[in-house]
């Protein structure tokens, strides 16, 4: 990988744009305009040539991070992303979903300060809201789920037991009354399920898995907790979202869910009678 050659600019910004989750039509308009403007475009490995086609003037870098392939070093990514603003007036640093969820964007953003580089986030879409739409899914439900934890069992490389936690510890705090939803899981999809279960969820707690959500090949697989700890899931390098949690049962389940909610609702709602003696 190498820089193209540029001028020296006194003006150089690097803007931290998210792409969404693949759908080139799911960028922001902000998002596009920026990338019209770009002079060279860092991008993550999983984006659809439909969405670089939004840069269209812009020299392309590859600096994707995949598990089972090459990936850019995030020291080299840093270095890349202060040569190219010292060269170009509109840097794009481009990254999958929203750059805040898991986007490595505060390594990004710190090595941008202490070189003195003026940089800006565009927000996209994220892929815990593309994997809910998938899943035909709010992630949040009135008296089911009144929080959404969003979660990765993954440690980095370079990072204390990063092959893998099996403490378990990325569970800490989640709640069998909200949504869960778990990035970079479809390897560890079993392990994930028994942490949870051990954690107090049930069993026959409901789970999807989006496969690739917002592409052409998009698909679903609806399981639970009990059978996913017992088989896992299919994995064939394509991006995998979790959901789970009851906000993601199969509608008519959700139905018997809500008439408890608001039978319960209707019977702490009726007056105590009064006794006169």
């Amino acid at each position: 990988m190498s820089l193209p050659a540029g001028q020296p600019v006194a003006t150089g910004k690097v803007w931290f744009v998210g792409a969404g989750p693949g759908a080139a039509d799911l960028l922001t308009v902000r998002a596009i305009r920026v990338l019209a403007r770009a002079d060279v475009v860092l991008h993550d490995a999983l984006l659809t040539d439909a969405v670089l086609e939004w840069a269209p003037a812009a020299d392309l870098i590859a600096v994707g991070k995949r598990c089972d392939g090459a990936s850019a070093e995030q020291a080299w990514i840093d270095r890349a992303l202060v040569d190219a603003a010292r060269r170009h007036a509109v840097v794009v640093r481009l990254k999958g979903g929203d750059p805040t969820v898991f986007g490595r964007l505060d390594e990004e953003i710190d090595a941008l300060e202490a070189a003195g580089i003026d940089w800006e986030i565009v927000p996209g879409i994220t892929a815990a809201g593309a994997a809910a739409a998938a899943a035909g899914h709010s992630l949040t439900r009135r008296g089911v789920a009144r929080r959404v934890d969003i979660v990765t069992p993954r440690i980095g490389r370079g990072e204390p037991g990063h092959e893998g936690d099996a403490s378990g510890g990325w569970a800490d705090g989640l709640s069998p009354s909200g949504t869960v939803v778990l990035y970079m899981a479809g390897r560890v999809a079993g392990r994930c399920a028994r942490t949870l279960i051990a954690r107090g969820f049930s069993p026959d707690t409901p789970a999807v898995a989006v496969r690739a959500a917002s592409w052409p090949d998009q698909a679903t697989e609806r399981t639970t907790l009990a059978a996913m700890a017992r088989g896992g899931l299919a994995v064939d390098g394509r991006p995998i979202v979790l959901l789970v949690g009851r906000a993601v049962a199969e509608r008519r389940a959700l139905d018997a869910v809500r008439r408890q909610f608001e039978g319960d609702r209707l019977i702490a709602a009726e007056p105590t009678p009064v006794v006169v003696g």
